[in-house]
């Protein structure tokens, strides 16, 4: 018999994937990949063309969020499938509602 904590993440990703692509999808899926005091220090916002922006205010998050990339990077895609297709951190110096667009 297999206990059901090894079951249950894997029945749990797949429902979350199964839901339509939103802004509150994306932000839950941020949350339970990278935690609550990273979802805290952090917001996210995925744009049409599949980039994850991560903006944070603190230079010390941003750090800590580039460095654990290769860890969330799997973990968002066990949860959203290919809708991300690169993820970029960037301080909160942005204009609400506007399409950061690319780094120069």
């Amino acid at each position: 018999m297999t206990p059901a904590h090894h079951i249950l993440p894997g029945v749990i990703a797949d429902m979350i994937r199964r839901q339509p692509l939103s802004p509150a999808k994306v932000a839950f899926a941020w949350r339970t990949v990278a935690g609550a005091a990273v979802a805290r220090a952090s917001t996210v916002e995925l744009q049409a063309n599949g980039t994850l922006f991560v903006f944070v205010d603190d230079p010390r998050w941003r750090q800590e969020i580039e460095r654990a990339l290769g860890m969330l990077r799997p973990r968002l895609s066990a949860l959203l499938g290919d809708a991300i297709r690169w993820i970029e951190v960037r301080g909160l110096e942005r204009e609400p509602g506007r399409d950061p667009g690319p780094t120069p």
